[in-house]
């Protein structure tokens, strides 16, 4: 498998984001050291699918493993793939530009519009949050995609679009 500068970059620097991303300690500038609000219900990056949808589970002990679950997918072009952050994040979805069939990666592109980079999704970074990828337009072959943040601990997708 090939890694090139441009995805080791990346990850370096989504981990560096994630580390220091946390929110401010209570009682820091002005916060309120109150009890924290309800979790609010899940989040999501776009309106409900309306062809079929499969829904994949994002994983992780935050260490030593990560998966998508499934890791392998077959779907019909115009099929969402439903992401749920379980545990573990933060999570994305990102696909190998070289390695999904040709003229997909204007569909891919469409399909991730609040993307951190070239058909790579944003993170999904607390539980129970969501992210739609639908295949519009998407021509049938083989995706390999990744998970940016994870992608050292082998947090890897096969899709087939038929």
């Amino acid at each position: 498998m090939r890694v090139d500068s441009a995805v080791l970059s990346t990850v370096a620097m989504t981990a560096i984001l994630a580390a220091c991303g946390g929110k401010a300690k209570p009682g820091a500038a002005g916060e309120s050291t109150a009890a924290a609000a309800p979790a609010a219900a899940p989040e999501s990056s776009a309106t409900a699918p309306s062809g079929p949808s499969v829904t994949i589970k994002m994983t992780g002990n935050g260490t030593t493993a990560a998966k998508y679950d499934p890791d392998s997918v077959t779907i019909s072009p115009g099929t969402t793939l439903h992401f749920i952050n379980v545990s573990g994040g933060p999570h994305n979805f990102s696909l190998w530009p070289d390695s999904i069939p040709a003229g997909a990666a204007a569909a891919m592109a469409k399909a991730m519009p609040d993307s951190v980079g070239y058909l790579q999704s944003q993170l999904l970074t607390t539980p129970n949050q969501t992210l739609d990828v639908t295949f519009t337009g998407a021509p049938p072959g083989e995706y390999k995609a990744y998970c940016l943040p994870h992608l050292p601990l082998g947090m890897r997708l096969w899709i087939t679009v038929k």
